[in-house]
């Protein structure tokens, strides 16, 4: 699943339910196969271990579930390493109930389905009662492995819908459950509704009960499930979860699909599975019968809330933001990406176990409502790395609506309030408990410069959380961890101000009084304890005026890096703004551009160094009194500690040496670790820090020379009263050049030291030490060799915590002008006093000094070429390698292109035959169409001709009808003229009868001419039907013609636009053929 995913999770509370997004566990192989393959057949003969996915630290909560994992009581069962869940859940949602089975009732297949709603049934005392001897009834009667132990406790899950079951191969594979999920999802025709009840402990079974009767439909031992997964957001199965089970003594893997009318209560469901698991029933019934001793104040639990509130620095990382000193409020930025990080730690009465966090809620304004607050997302929350404090943090994007109050820029001199609020369960106690911190806040313009936090700023508040402990019968479930209800939660804020209310004329006094401590810089200076290296407070407060005239010149400065502006020295002399004492430092130094320089530090943290020893027994001595470096392992250590192995790597001939690691501290506060590590380097390399620290520190002792002739110079009688008590300077001020003041003095004046340092070089330091001496002048003067090196030790340091005293003492050391010439003139002065002793020497003690110097000089040498050998050796032998993969890539790219111009070659051969098959085909089409043309120019003529012939014919066929009708007219005329003829024929014109004897003679005339008629007659209507049927004839020719007329015509169309489809088909069809002759 993916890392990054993270699920909203139902947070069920007296009032309100809510979505909040939460952490996501993940039970995987420790052989890291999340995926088995079919060959294992998902066997289970692999152990799990605990990983958590998105937040959270891996390492704390492995070692939190170490004792679970490997419980013997689980091993105990005789089920060895098949005792494992894979839980792919997302957060911790759901609705749980108490554990309700009944006794077997009717058919849950007859019953009807319940109402899609959100319920929270909760059953009383007896119910329960009667419920847990329902169970042992059952397990008594059916003797399965997954025989529930006695008052066995589990979360009930209603509104769920059973979609089926299958085998599978690999039980533990995602892709194979999920693929499982969308088939029986999408092919269920006849769903189950069903309830589910998972255990709390891993000896529980899971059971499948009928949502009516509570009847048991089936059951499922824990020990038997070997992986729980939910479907992805955004797929159909986003509402579904499964679980895989092995059935028949691990021979078959079934999975069992489930679907949710509540999606948000998947993750719910799987979380409870993974408690399940990782819970044993007998530590569980051996918590519940642990009572807390009968103290006076066995119910009051005091609790150390502390709020830090973190911003988006533009560089990748979030730093916490400044809070003002005087008016205790968080100086906020409108518009950055914020953290909101919650440390909350228990100081009194026995420890209760904090189980997690289900709730982060923030709110503009003071005394608000529970519905006015709004949720934020979990990051990560667990305990911190020494186990003291539960630490959460949780996102916070201040440009939501809701948050629109906390996201403008306040008026000047003016605040307002934001409510932060935290839920956590803790085991012992019945109900979620609610730590509520309601902090002051100033919203300034997004533009103000930010940099690397040198201390956490944070609002502490303690709460008096007051609980009863409950009796076993009022418990909801006998074999619980709950042994408390709350009876009240109270802050310090709110019990001060009831005392007050109560007792307003009478302050609080006696043995039992808060009085609150004095600051820190009204302790007294004369006790025996020196300051704590990184003590001090610095404040990023500045004036308008003085960021303005540094934003012009950081402005101006950026146009040219290689030149320092003019007014730069005198700005860095009256000390460099803090929020921007990370940027001017890195440009003081030349480390504008050092992304070699960065690249290679992340390089050197992957070696080992031969000082790691002593690397990591200073870690823990440096700035003791910082938040950022006093948790042993914590963030401000390890990086600490990263970078001064880089630096003992970078630096092979000084290595690492102590006092290091305070002046890499100090830049650690203002930048990250890759930038601190680059201007350290600058800081030992081109400003000769690292000079003090080569040939047996001989430098280091000029330095000294150097000091006291100053000293008699400047300050002549305290030179002299040094002389008479016989102190020197390497006794008290050898910390000053090797540390530049870091290890003993207060921040504020440290930091303003090194903006000189890096502004005017280390000479910066004689200054500095001279006006230390000067001020101290009086007091030196009056002790004696122990009184002056404890003054040295822990007066002076104490001295400057107050920030008055220090400026007074910058501008001091600024005004002492100490020319280069003058320390160039001491330098000489010493080297000759050094050779006047080595001539005073004895020949054999200078030449034995000087051999044993050439020795180590020598060593170091052979050290150094043995080194360069085995380098050079590892560098040949590689470089072989290369060569050889790069010969044998050089001969498979030799083939590959023989094989690409043999392909080319015979492409182009295929090109060519393909472009003259493509032109005889064209040609061959030219033909058909050019005979297609002719024919249809013919058939066109042919068609002109028929309808000529046609309209002859027809002409003809009227002329002849009409002079037979006109003749016939002629004909009838004349009968009905004649009297002898009329009487023959009648008004038809049909022949009559004959009535009497005809005249001799007349009938055989009347008889051939009546003949001649009828066959003139017969004629005419045989010529009249052949007429006739040619017409027909010649109709039927020009519907032919016509139809072959219009397949011509579409044959034609047709070979104008498909002859080049027609082309490259015959083309391709040739290719594959002669593909295949090829194979």
């Amino acid at each position: 699943m993916d890392d990054k995913g993270s699920v909203g999770k139902i947070s069920v509370s007296s009032d309100s339910v809510s979505t909040l997004n939460s952490e996501d566990f993940v039970l995987v192989s420790r052989l890291g196969d999340e995926t088995p393959s079919s060959t294992n057949n998902g066997s289970d003969d692999e152990k799990t271990g605990l990983k958590i996915v998105g937040n959270g630290s891996e390492q704390q909560l492995q070692r939190e579930l170490e004792d679970v994992l490997m419980d013997p009581s689980v091993a105990d069962t005789g089920l060895g390493p098949e005792t494992g869940m894979e839980h792919l859940g997302d957060g911790d949602h759901g609705l749980p109930t108490t554990a309700s089975p009944a006794p077997p009732g009717t058919d849950p297949l007859n019953t009807p389905p319940p109402k899609g709603e959100m319920v929270l049934p909760v059953q009383t005392a007896q119910e329960s009662e009667l419920n847990e001897r329902s169970y042992r009834d059952e397990s008594s009667s059916d003797g399965s492995p997954g025989t529930p132990i006695p008052d066995e406790d589990s979360v009930v899950f209603s509104q769920l819908t059973y979609l089926g079951c299958a085998s599978v191969n690999a039980p533990r594979s995602e892709v194979e459950a999920l693929r499982m999920m969308s088939i029986l999802r999408g092919q269920c025709q006849l769903p189950l509704d069903v309830t589910l009840s998972v255990p709390g402990v891993s000896e529980g079974t899971v059971r499948l009960l009928d949502p009516h009767t509570s009847t048991e439909i089936a059951n499922y031992p824990i020990y038997k499930i070997l992986f729980c997964v939910r479907g992805h957001d955004g797929t159909p199965e986003s509402d579904c979860f499964a679980f895989t089970e092995s059935h028949y003594n691990a021979e078959i893997f079934r999975i069992h699909v489930f679907r949710c009318q509540i999606q948000e209560a998947v993750s719910r469901i799987l979380y409870s599975f993974a408690t399940a698991f990782r819970r044993s029933a007998k530590k569980a019934m051996l918590l519940s019968q642990q009572t807390a001793p009968l103290t006076p104040d066995s119910n009051l639990f005091t609790f150390t809330v502390c709020l830090e509130i973190k911003e988006d620095d533009g560089k990748g990382t979030f730093s916490a933001v400044a809070k003002d000193k005087d008016k205790q409020s968080f100086k906020l930025r409108a518009g950055m990406d914020k953290k909101i990080v919650i440390y909350v730690q228990q100081t009194s009465n026995k420890e209760l176990a904090i189980e997690r966090c289900f709730g982060l809620l923030l709110s503009p304004g003071k005394n608000v409502k529970n519905s006015d607050m709004h949720l934020l997302d979990l990051e990560s929350m667990g305990k911190s790395s020494d186990g003291k404090s539960y630490i959460i943090t949780g996102s916070w994007n201040p440009n939501t609506p809701q948050f629109q109050a906390v996201n403008e820029e306040t008026p000047k001199d003016k605040f307002m309030y934001m409510t932060t609020a935290v839920d956590l369960v803790i085991t012992e106690v019945e109900e979620p408990v609610r730590f509520l911190l309601e902090t002051r806040v100033r919203v300034c313009a997004p533009n103000d410069r930010l940099f690397w936090p040198f201390s956490k700023r944070s609002y502490t508040e303690t709460f008096y959380l007051k609980l009863r402990q409950m009796d076993r019968k009022e418990r909801k479930s006998p074999a619980s961890d709950t042994l408390y209800e709350v009876v009240s939660l109270e802050s310090e804020m709110e019990r001060e101000k009831r005392k007050t209310t109560a007792s307003p004329g009478i302050l609080p006094t006696g043995p039992g009084a808060m009085v609150p401590s004095p600051p820190e810089d009204d302790e007294e200076e004369d006790n025996d304890e020196p300051l704590l290296s990184g003590s001090g407070d610095v404040s990023k407060e500045c004036a308008e005026k003085i960021l303005e005239t540094w934003g012009d010149l950081l402005s101006k400065w950026h146009l040219n890096l290689s030149v320092r502006p003019r007014q730069l020295p005198a700005l860095v002399r009256s000390g460099v703004p803090e929020a921007l004492r990370g940027e001017v430092w890195q440009l003081l130094a030349g480390c504008h551009n050092n992304d070699h320089q960065v690249e290679e530090y992340r390089t050197l943290i992957t070696k080992e160094s031969p000082q790691d020893s002593a690397i990591t027994r200073d870690i823990n001595r440096t700035f003791p009194a910082h938040d950022y470096f006093k948790d042993t392992g914590g963030d401000g250590q390890d990086s600490l500690y990263k970078i001064c192995k880089a630096y003992s790597v970078y630096d092979e001939e000084i290595g690492y040496c102590q006092g290091q690691s305070f002046l890499a501290a100090v830049l650690l506060l203002h930048m990250p670790e890759e930038q601190a590590f680059s201007v350290l380097v600058k800081i030992m390399f081109d400003y000769g820090l690292r000079d003090l620290f080569k040939q047996n520190f001989e430098d280091l002792h000029c330095k000294f020379f150097q000091l006291e002739r100053l000293m008699q110079e400047y300050i002549p009688d305290l030179y002299t009263h040094f002389l008479n008590v016989g102190l020197e300077a390497h006794m008290y001020a050898s910390q000053w050049f090797l540390t530049l003041f870091t290890a003993k003095f207060p921040l504020y004046m440290v930091f303003h030291i090194i903006d000189l340092l890096l502004c005017e070089g280390i000479s910066v330091i004689f200054n500095v030490a001279l006006a230390l001496l000067k001020t101290s002048k009086d007091d030196l003067i009056q002790t004696d060799f122990e009184g002056a090196l404890k003054f040295f030790r822990v007066p002076v340091p104490k001295r400057y915590r107050s920030e008055e005293n220090a400026k007074r003492l910058m501008e001091l050391a600024c005004s002492m002008k100490i020319s280069q010439k003058k320390l160039k003139k001491f330098e000489k002065e010493y080297h000759t006093l050094r050779e006047q002793q080595e001539q005073q020497e004895a020949p054999i003690e200078r030449y034995e000094r000087e051999n044993r110097r050439l020795q180590e000089a020598n060593m170091r040498l052979e050290q150094e070429n043995d080194d360069l050998a085995h380098e050079l050796v590892s560098s040949k032998i590689a470089l072989r390698k290369d060569l050889d993969n790069a010969e044998e890539k050089a001969d498979a790219l030799n083939k590959e292109l023989l094989m690409t111009k043999q392909k080319l070659v015979d492409s182009e051969d295929e090109k060519r035959r393909l472009e003259e098959e493509s032109a005889q085909l064209k040609e061959m089409c030219r033909r058909e169409l050019d005979k297609s043309e002719s024919e249809i120019k013919k058939n066109g003529s042919i068609i002109g001709e028929y309808k000529q012939i046609c309209s002859q014919l027809s002409e003809r066929l009227e002329k002849q009808q009409t002079d037979t009708r006109g003749e016939l007219e002629k004909i009838r005329s004349k009968v009905e003229g004649c009297e002898k003829c009329s009487g023959l024929f009648n008004k038809e014109g049909r022949v009559r009868a004959a009535v009497g004897s005809a005249p001799p003679g007349g009938p055989e005339e009347t008889d051939e001419e009546k003949e001649g008629l009828k066959n003139q007659l017969r004629e005419m209507e045989l010529e009249l039907a052949q007429t006739k049927l040619q017409l027909v004839e010649a109709e039927c020719k020009i519907q032919d013609l016509e139809h072959h007329l219009g397949l011509a015509l579409n044959e034609v169309q047709a070979a104008k636009k498909t002859w080049f489809n027609r082309t490259l088909s015959s083309i391709k069809t040739a290719t594959g053929t002669q593909g295949k002759e090829t194979t």
